[in-house]
């Protein structure tokens, strides 16, 4: 198989962890008798750098042209610490989302058993939690207008949903609920805001296609409680973007490390696959952060757009053996330590 993958490292320790998670495709390449062909483009504060823009007509066309993107992160301390500034690193990857019609997010949420103690919670809490999140990516207040007034001393941020981004990211759940256990849960917050009533009403009546499926409502305030609380009991949850982007994170807790977690972002053409932690400043250039999350990335890439499943499952066989003989980064291993690179070496090994 000949797969063309456009490569975004991005801004901090994207660059770190993207690199290993391209040492991961060549040997599985090589392994497995597949080709994939990496071209690199700029996203973020070093995309601002080079072209003034976050999210350039280069890289765009890029993507456009590949089988899928292996995305690393966006953010620099010098945007983010100046409020005044017209340009960000963000609003590249909001812009490629949008322009590229990444519509749903996917993060699933699995406890390896080497990590049950990294977790600040009790393992008989998380012992076997395997749930998905399914997260609407391109609508809501982070793409809705947003402005100052009254002389700069108001600010407003709208939420706006259609029925039909609504359906769609719906239909993604109830499709892998299918393939797991059936039930969605619905986060939303329905007895305050009317955007997630309609959510509500039109997640209910999208039920009715498919009775197998239990549908569940909580609102988002105690659905924050028992993905700490009571995580079992969740198999797919479904949810707006801005709880989607928070509960998420939440849930990495569970997993010993933000390091750790995969994602997917799905598009009508294109799929784009990311570890779900940032740019990590604080540890640009010190080879210490945890490449898991890219890697585990890849193997999503492997099965959902290329359908190489027996590919996808000896990446993540190779990071369970790799976790099992107590070898990891400093964000989930005490002892000996591996930097960012050795812990890609002993991925590979085990590959």
């Amino acid at each position: 198989m000949k797969k063309h993958i456009a490569v975004l490292p991005g801004d901090g320790v994207g660059p770190e962890v993207t690199m290993e998670a391209i040492k991961v495709l060549k040997k599985i390449a090589e392994k497995f008798n597949h080709q994939f062909i990496f071209k690199e483009g700029l996203i973020g504060a070093i995309a601002i750098d080079k072209t003034n823009t976050p999210y350039p007509d280069e890289t765009h066309r890029l993507c456009l042209k590949s089988d899928a993107i292996l995305f690393g992160a966006v953010g620099n301390p010098k945007y983010d610490n100046d409020p005044q500034a017209k340009i960000r690193p963000e609003q590249g990857l909001l812009k490629m989302r949008e322009t590229l019609g990444l519509y749903t997010n996917i993060r699933p949420i699995k406890i390896f058993s080497f990590l049950i103690n990294q977790s600040p919670i009790k393992p008989k809490i998380i012992k076997d939690v395997d749930f998905i999140f399914v997260r609407e990516l391109t609508s809501g207040i982070y793409f809705g207008k947003k402005g100052r007034t009254n002389n700069n001393q108001s600010s407003f941020d709208i939420c706006n949903y259609s029925t039909d981004e609504i359906v769609r990211v719906t239909k993604i759940a109830f499709d892998l609920a299918k393939k797991r256990k059936n039930k969605v849960t619905l986060v939303d917050k329905a007895n305050v805001l009317e955007t997630s009533r309609l959510w509500r009403e039109t997640v209910t009546n999208f039920t009715k296609k498919f009775p197998d499926i239990i549908l569940e409502t909580m609102f988002v305030d105690n659905a924050a409680m028992q993905i700490i609380k009571n995580p079992k009991q969740f198999d797919v949850i479904l949810t707006e973007n801005m709880f989607g982007d928070i509960l998420s994170d939440e849930a990495s807790v569970i997993t010993g490390s933000i390091g750790m977690l995969p994602s997917a972002s799905i598009g009508e053409e294109i799929t784009l696959y990311e570890p779900i932690h940032g740019s990590y400043p604080k540890a640009v250039g010190k080879n210490t952060a945890n490449p898991i999350g890219s890697i585990l990335s890849v193997a999503m890439m492997l099965d959902y757009s290329f359908g190489l499943k027996k590919e996808s499952q000896a990446v993540y066989n190779a990071v369970e053996k790799t976790l099992n003989n107590a070898l990891g980064t400093k964000d989930i291993v005490d002892k000996n330590p591996l930097s960012t690179s050795e812990l890609g070496d002993a991925i590979i090994n085990f590959i």
